[in-house]
């Protein structure tokens, strides 16, 4: 049996329900959409965020700035360059005999000149030999001395013997002297000479033992002088390796120090740069500690033998990536002006003319400070 419309709406309006009604449901009314606001920001960080930006771009331009000033030049065609490091070669200050430090007059760092004391060893016992052997020259001399004053009187003997062997051949000419007499002067005069020649030979020796004391008192004088430790050439010391007290066999290092006349720097060039390159070639060495200072210098060393890759190679690309080791050494007396010593490590780059009619750039024509 079908339901009245009329019973189902007027029980939904009065809130009763019957038995088997249906209840009809009005409609939600269509509300507006609610959006929540964003949180305002705190002002902090409202300053925070250009603050990081302008960081941000001051470190870009400072690395670009960095750049720029240490960026290689343009190199025209006939110029070379590679990467290296300033080195200077080493030099050991040794004690020649075993034997005690007794002081030392420089340390790290000190810059030396040729011939400059930096050390001395004991030497007690050498300056006694020497005293012991400028007695036995003393004693030499006055052997030698005795020897000549013997040898002196001995020729006087022979002078007298040949007067007496003269008078007795007169005499016995006139008949006042026999015979035998003549033969008894001759064989004094003959023992006199032969006195003569055998003080002839002690006062040779006596001369020898002199000449070999006096070569004794020279050798314990250079073997004192080794005992001064001296900087063979100028330079600055680089380390101290031993103190004052210790006791060093011979050849005990002492001091290490940097040959200034030695300054070089070794790039390594391509085939075609280091086939191009020759000794005495002109150069530049230009320094990361001062970049605008090209140092003249000149190469003194091209390796006949490539480095990083085989010794047999086959193909061009395998040719083209040979690398040749170049020395490129800083002119000794440049070295000698400078007022500072170059310091041995400092990284920079080496710059090689292969051809000789190449103009230097306005770049690389400076020079290091002094």
């Amino acid at each position: 049996m079908a339901s009245d419309p009329r019973t189902e709406l007027s029980a939904a309006s009065t809130g009763m329900s019957m038995p088997g009604a249906l209840v009809v449901v009005p409609p939600a009314p269509n509300l507006p959409t609610v959006i929540p606001k964003p949180k305002a920001e705190p002002r902090k960080q409202r300053w925070l965020r250009p603050l990081l930006l302008l960081a941000t771009l001051l470190v870009v331009a400072g690395g670009a700035g960095y750049w720029w000033l240490h960026r290689s030049p343009g190199l025209p065609a006939g110029i070379a360059s590679g990467n290296g490091r300033l080195e200077a070669d080493e030099i050991n200050i040794d004690t020649k005999f075993a034997g005690r430090i007794a002081k030392l007059t420089v340390d790290e760092g000190d810059v030396v000149t040729a011939s400059q004391t930096v050390g001395l060893m004991d030497s007690q016992d050498l300056e006694a030999s020497l005293a012991k052997s400028q007695a036995l020259v003393l004693q030499a001399q006055q052997t030698v001395r005795q020897s000549m004053a013997a040898l002196a009187q001995q020729r006087t003997q022979v002078v007298f013997a040949q007067q007496e062997l003269d008078r007795a051949k007169t005499l016995v000419k006139s008949g006042f002297e026999t015979r035998e007499m003549v033969d008894q002067r001759q064989q004094a005069l003959n023992g006199a000479v032969d006195a003569v020649k055998a003080d002839i030979a002690q006062a040779g020796a006596a001369a020898q033992a002199l000449y070999a004391a006096q070569q004794d008192v020279a050798l314990d004088q250079v073997n004192i002088g080794y005992n001064t430790l001296v900087a063979p050439r100028a330079g600055t010391i680089e380390y101290r390796i031993a103190n004052i007290g210790e006791v060093l066999p011979a050849g005990g290092k002492v001091f290490t120090m940097l040959d200034k006349s030695d300054v070089y720097m070794d790039v390594y060039l391509s085939t075609a740069d280091a086939g191009r390159t020759r000794i005495g070639a002109d150069a530049r060495i230009v320094l990361d500690a001062y970049p605008g200072h090209p140092i003249p210098a000149a190469v003194t060393f091209v390796a006949a033998q490539a480095q990083f890759t085989p010794k047999t190679v086959e193909t061009k690309d395998e040719r083209d990536s040979l690398m040749f080791r170049v020395r490129v050494q800083i002119d000794p007396a440049r070295l000698q002006a400078r007022t500072t010593p170059v310091k041995s490590g400092l990284p920079g780059v080496a710059y090689v003319r292969t051809d000789p009619n190449t103009v230097w750039p306005a770049t690389l024509q400076g020079d290091a400070p002094k």
